[in-house]
């Protein structure tokens, strides 16, 4: 059996901001043997047209992700949350290997087990090339 990973559900407003703000620092990190470890072992993910299934599917999907998405920088928003479950906004900027800026919006719906380890997670994502003129997130 896992540690808890606090704070954990059901959430308060208090704890809710708090687990958003955990996932945007770890994302940030750009470290997939970090960032995996907030998910269940058979964590369910959809990201943009991706099923990932499982926390080793998610660190190499994380560790594409990063090598592909370069200076990668994220925000999150909580949108809503109730007992085990959020939603949260999201923005990114990143550029590709040819020097192109992107930024990319989304919307996330986060469900959580009782130890507070995210077990399903489903992402739809927008990206917008930009100038690196036009960055927001530095």
């Amino acid at each position: 059996m896992e540690e808890k990973r606090l704070p954990v559900p059901p959430f308060t407003l208090e704890t809710a901001l708090q687990k958003v703000q955990m996932a945007e620092d770890a994302w940030n990190t750009k470290d997939p043997e970090k960032v995996c470890l907030a998910y269940t072992k058979d964590t369910e993910w959809r990201n943009r047209t991706d099923f990932i299934n499982g926390r080793e599917e998610v660190k190499q999907f994380l560790k594409q992700k990063w090598e592909k998405e370069l200076e990668y920088k994220l925000r999150k928003e909580l949108w809503g949350f109730r007992e085990n479950r959020m939603a949260v906004r999201f923005e990114y900027e990143w550029h590709d290997t040819a020097g192109q800026w992107f930024r990319s919006y989304g919307n996330e719906l986060w469900e959580f087990d009782d130890n507070g380890y995210m077990q399903k997670r489903f992402a739809s994502i927008n990206d917008l090339p930009i100038k690196e003129t036009e960055r927001r997130l530095k």
